[in-house]
């Protein structure tokens, strides 16, 4: 059952990194091909922008969930067992902490942000623009905890680089 969320809830993530990178592609080279043309468009570089942190944002999450972000798996994997066991509570902990705060932080921000709107498309707000951060911070915490049984398995069962082994 959880495998299948897991494999759905990646699906979803891929879905979105694609849908955005997609996008992206498609207004760079029409930005280019305007500017090169005389009529530069207003909103291309501040959309364009936009775009590639949501990318980054949202592959983010991904990247959690597939446990290719940032960790020292050498050393979990080379403390005993019981150690290994804490240090990765004590990381997941960390990195799950850190990010609902992230969100919680986020959406504050949002709240101070609900009367700015975009430069070059003043009808858009900021906040729409700046969610990102909240819920990819949500969907990080997800891909962690969907990752943390295998994670605690990995390191109870002595695996070599735990984390990698936790990662389908």
């Amino acid at each position: 059952m959880l495998a299948r969320v897991r494999s759905a809830y990646e699906k979803l993530l891929e879905g979105i990194a694609f849908a955005l990178m997609v996008a992206l592609a498609a207004i760079v080279p029409i930005g280019v091909v305007f500017r090169w043309a005389g009529n530069s468009l207003v909103w291309y570089d501040e959309v364009a922008a936009i775009l590639l942190a949501w990318i980054a944002f949202y592959g983010a999450a991904l990247a959690a969930l597939r446990g290719a972000h940032i960790g020292v798996p050498g050393l979990v994997d080379s403390l005993p067992r019981p150690l290994r066991i804490a240090a990765t509570l004590f990381a997941e902990a960390c990195v799950i902490g850190f990010f609902a705060l992230m969100a919680w932080v986020g959406i504050s921000v949002l709240d101070v942000l609900s009367t700015d709107y975009l430069v070059s498309i003043p009808e858009v707000s900021v906040v729409y623009t700046q969610s990102v951060i909240p819920i990819s911070a949500v969907l990080f915490v997800i891909a962690e905890l969907l990752r943390l049984p295998e994670l605690f398995r990995a390191a109870a069962g002595g695996v070599k680089d735990a984390r990698a082994q936790a990662n389908p």
